[in-house]
């Protein structure tokens, strides 16, 4: 994997060996990472990266200008490979990694977030539910969006909060804004 833009452009990473970690492909990191300069700021975000895996979302967020990154992910030797990411990068000043379950993590009240990104697993459970949490507990700011990956068993275009539904070979990238879409 590799940073696509930014001040860490062309810097190169890897998943922990021996895990089941599904990075997000660089295709349609490009492709969602477009969309949103369109027409969001990334520039001085704060950024929620659930399931964070490799922390592939979260560093090419900081690498396009994000302030703050808090990543979020299970497995502990993947948040440990996340933060000597963050020190090879220079930016672990910019990097917080919490190991926790994100069901656990989002039944805490948190800070409101600009951006934030869920790759779960494509079985999730709780696929569902997310948009859901997310818009409802106060993950958001007012102007905040929510980019969720997932596949074509899920159908979110027609939520009333859905601004972009795409997808990219197997993967749909769907965004939520936290004001219905009028």
């Amino acid at each position: 994997m590799r940073i696509i833009t930014g001040k860490l452009k062309g810097r190169r990473f890897s998943t922990p060996g021996n895990t089941d970690i599904r990075p997000t492909s660089d295709r349609t990191k490009e492709s969602m990472f477009s969309v949103i300069e369109v027409r969001k700021h990334i520039a001085g975000s704060v950024v929620l990266d659930l399931f964070a895996g490799s922390g592939n979302l979260g560093f090419e967020a900081i690498s396009r200008g994000a302030d703050r990154v808090v990543f979020v992910e299970s497995l502990a030797k993947a948040v440990d490979n996340i933060e000597k990411q963050a020190a090879a990068f220079g930016v672990q000043k910019q990097v917080h990694g919490i190991c926790a379950n994100v069901e656990t993590f989002l039944r805490n009240t948190g800070q409101a977030y600009d951006l934030v990104f869920a790759d779960p697993p494509y079985d999730y459970e709780f696929m569902a539910d997310l948009p859901e949490i997310i818009l409802q507990n106060g993950w958001l700011k007012d102007d905040g969006w929510f980019i969720l990956e997932h596949d074509k068993r899920h159908h979110f275009g027609e939520h009333p909060h859905c601004v972009f539904a795409k997808p990219y070979g197997r993967t749909i990238v769907t965004i939520f804004t936290k004001e219905p879409v009028s």
